[in-house]
C-alpha cells in the first residue's frame, strides 16, 4: 500500500513537472522571442487577443450597427490587436489581416459583454476557459463511461491543462476552447439522455463551423437511424440553428455571403494554408487522403449508425470523428488539438491492450507515444536546463517543443483506429444482423 501511494505521487509529481514546464516554455520561452523578433523586425504587437476582433465586431454590430466585416471594421480591430492598423507597403507586417472572419451569431455569446472594457473582457474569458477546459475532461470522461482511480484523474486534468494546445488557446483566449468545451457537454448530455440539450449545446458550437459541422453530421446520421428514439436531438439542433441563422440574418442581410468572403480572405491573406494532409503531403495527395479518410470515416459511421448513445461504440465514433475533424478540415492550429481529448483518453484506457498487441502495434504504439509526449519532453529539457544557460540560448531553440505538432493528430487518429477497430467492428456487426 505504501509503494502504491509513493508511485502515485511520484505520477503526480511529473505530471506536474510536465504542465509546468510547458507553462515555463510558453511565457519564458516561446512568447520572450517573439518579442524579440518582433522588435527586431519592427512587426507590431497589441493586445493579440484572439478574442478582440470578436468582441470589436459584437460590440459595433449591436450598439452601433455596423458590418463586422467591413474594412472599417478590420482596421479598428487591428489598431488593438496589433497596436495600429497593417500598412501593406511594409513587408515586414504580419499578413493575418484578423478580420470578423466568423459566423454572425458568434455575437449572441460575447453580447453579456460588449458595455465592459475590453481589459475586463479579457481577464474574465480567461478564467472562463480555464474552467471549461478544466470541466471538460470529466465530461469526456463520462462520455467515454471510463471511470479511472482519483490519482489517474488528477493526471488527466494536470496533463490537459498543460498541454501546448490548452496553454496557447488560453494565453490567445481562443474560442476552439469554448467550442471544444461545448462539443463535450453536448457530448455527455447525449450519453445521459438529454438529446434537447444536447442538440442546442452542438449548435452554439457552430461558431466554428469547421470543427463542429463533421461531428453535428455524424449525429445527425445517428439520430436518423432511430427517430422515434433519437428525434429530438435533431429537431433541437435544427430550430437553435434556425433561430441563431435568422436572428443573424435580421441583424445583418445578406452576412452569409459576407462570411463566405472574410473566409475566402483569411486563407488568401494566410497564404492558402489547406488541411494537416495538405500541409504534410502535396496538396493533390492531400486532398486525395482527405477524401479517402472522410469517405472511409462515412462507412464506419453508417454501419454503427444504430449503436445506443451509452455504448462504447458510440462513444468511440465520436472520438474518432473529432480526431478525422483535425486531419481534414482546412486548418491545423495547435489549439485545436483539445479535441483529441476523448481520442487521447481511450488511447490511454486501452493502453495495456495495445500493448499487448503485435510487435507491430507495440512499435506504433512507441512512435505515437514519442510525438505525443516529445513537447513536454522538450519544454521540460528547456525548463532544466535554463539555470545553466543564458536566456537567449534557451530562446534559440524556441522551436524544439513544436517539432511534432503536426504530427500529433495523425498518431492520435492512428492509435486511436487501431485501439477502436473491434468495438466498432463487434458494433458494426451487431447492427447487421438487426
Amino acid at each position: 500500500m505504501l509503494k502504491d501511494s509513493r508511485l502515485d505521487l511520484f505520477r503526480i509529481l511529473l505530471a506536474l513537472l510536465f504542465a509546468g514546464s510547458m507553462w515555463f516554455y510558453v511565457q519564458k520561452v516561446l512568447i520572450p522571442y517573439q518579442e524579440a523578433d518582433a522588435a527586431a523586425q519592427g512587426r507590431p504587437r497589441g493586445n493579440l487577443s484572439d478574442l478582440y476582433p470578436r468582441w470589436l465586431g459584437a460590440r459595433e454590430l449591436l450598439l452601433h450597427h455596423r458590418d463586422p466585416y467591413s474594412p472599417e471594421i478590420t482596421r479598428e480591430i487591428q489598431s488593438g490587436y496589433y497596436g495600429r492598423p497593417l500598412d501593406p507597403n511594409r513587408a515586414d507586417d504580419p499578413k493575418d489581416q484578423q478580420g470578423f472572419a466568423y459566423p454572425v451569431h458568434v455575437v449572441f455569446l460575447l453580447a453579456p459583454t460588449i458595455g465592459l472594457p475590453f481589459p475586463v473582457v479579457q481577464s474574465g474569458f480567461r478564467w472562463l476557459l480555464v474552467i471549461l477546459t478544466l470541466v471538460s475532461v470529466p465530461l469526456w470522461l463520462r462520455v467515454l463511461r471510463w471511470r479511472p482511480s482519483k490519482t489517474v484523474t488528477a493526471i488527466l486534468v494536470i496533463l490537459t491543462f498543460g498541454s501546448f494546445a490548452v496553454v496557447q488557446g488560453i494565453k490567445l483566449q481562443q474560442l476552439s476552447l469554448v467550442v471544444s468545451a461545448m462539443i463535450a457537454a453536448s457530448a455527455a448530455a447525449l450519453v445521459a439522455g438529454h438529446l434537447a440539450i444536447a442538440g442546442f449545446l452542438l449548435a452554439l458550437a457552430t461558431i466554428k463551423p469547421q470543427l463542429a459541422l463533421p461531428v453535428a453530421a455524424w449525429l445527425v446520421l445517428w439520430a436518423m437511424s432511430d427517430w422515434r428514439q433519437r428525434g429530438r436531438f435533431v429537431w433541437s439542433l435544427g430550430l437553435t440553428m434556425a433561430v441563431l441563422l435568422a436572428a443573424s440574418e435580421f441583424l445583418l442581410p445578406g452576412w452569409m455571403g459576407r462570411f463566405r468572403e472574410a473566409v475566402s480572405a483569411y486563407r488568401q491573406y494566410t497564404g492558402g494554408a489547406g488541411s494537416l494532409l495538405e500541409v504534410l503531403a502535396t496538396p493533390t495527395l492531400g486532398k486525395g487522403l482527405a477524401y479517402l479518410t472522410l469517405i472511409a470515416l462515412a462507412i464506419t459511421g453508417w454501419f454503427v449508425r444504430r449503436a445506443p448513445n451509452n455504448s462504447a461504440a458510440f462513444s468511440t465514433m465520436l472520438a474518432l470523428v473529432l480526431a478525422v475533424t483535425l486531419v481534414i478540415v482546412p486548418t491545423f492550429a495547435p489549439y485545436n488539438q483539445v479535441l483529441l481529448l476523448p481520442a487521447v483518453f481511450l488511447i490511454t484506457a486501452s493502453w495495456k491492450t495495445l500493448w499487448s498487441g503485435s510487435r507491430l502495434t507495440r512499435a506504433a504504439c512507441a512512435v505515437g507515444m514519442v510525438f505525443i509526449l516529445w513537447p513536454w519532453l522538450a519544454s521540460c529539457g528547456l525548463m532544466l536546463g535554463s539555470p545553466f544557460v543564458p536566456a537567449v540560448a534557451v530562446q534559440r531553440a524556441w522551436a524544439a517543443p513544436l517539432y511534432t505538432s503536426l504530427a500529433i493528430p495523425l498518431a492520435v487518429l492512428g492509435l486511436l483506429t487501431l485501439c477502436a477497430s473491434d468495438t466498432l467492428r463487434a458494433s458494426a456487426a451487431d447492427g447487421h444482423l438487426r
